[in-house]
């Protein structure tokens, strides 16, 4: 695919098929996390990736901040925990940039994945404790995100469905909306 079609067709995806996902392929995205640009190229992120079925319920099950509100990354074959250590990472302009350097390597990561048919969702609504204690990452990290990875089912589950219409997703601002030149005007 060419990039702007990755770009353009990527889609959050919460129903997926069993189908494991290559080592090499794993690889590949992993990678695209690695070589992704930070700030005074501290590269503070570290990533943690789940393939054990039971720590993948725990996830599942555990981590939500209401409930098992994020019950559908169980059936994925990866879930991919975004972290960083923040004393790693730059301050400036009253900015911590570990969780823009993170989100950047992740995005890349995403995309990367998206251009060999494998589907994502980008969560935030985690508890960050519990998910720390289940994966026993240091109190000093903080996790900025995490993810489901896998191939995606052809007919969404009424979950995904529902998900979708309540969040808007489709729904994305015109241009004239988000940008302006010169001088801000919007």
């Amino acid at each position: 695919m060419e990039l702007t079609d990755v770009i353009l067709s990527r889609r959050s995806i919460r129903s997926f098929t069993e189908k494991e996902i290559p080592s090499d392929i794993l690889e590949k995205v992993l990678e695209a996390g690695r070589v992704a640009p930070s700030s005074q190229n501290k590269q503070c992120w570290r990533f943690v990736v789940v393939q054990n079925e039971e720590i993948r319920k725990k996830l599942a099950f555990k981590s939500g901040f209401i409930g098992k509100v994020n019950f559908f990354i169980k059936n994925a074959p990866v879930i991919i925990v975004a972290c960083a250590d923040p004393s790693r990472s730059v301050h400036l302009n009253e900015q911590d940039y570990y969780l823009v350097d993170t989100a950047i390597a992740f995005q890349q990561m995403i995309l990367t994945a998206w251009n060999y048919g494998i589907g994502s969702c980008w969560l935030a609504a985690f508890n960050e404790k519990k998910v720390k204690e289940i994966l026993q990452i240091p109190d000093k990290i903080r996790i900025v995100t995490l993810s489901p990875f896998g191939y995606p089912k052809e007919r969404p589950s009424l979950y995904d469905k529902a998900l979708k219409t309540f969040a808007g997703s489709k729904k994305r601002l015109p241009l004239e909306k988000i940008v302006c030149y010169d001088k801000w005007e919007l």
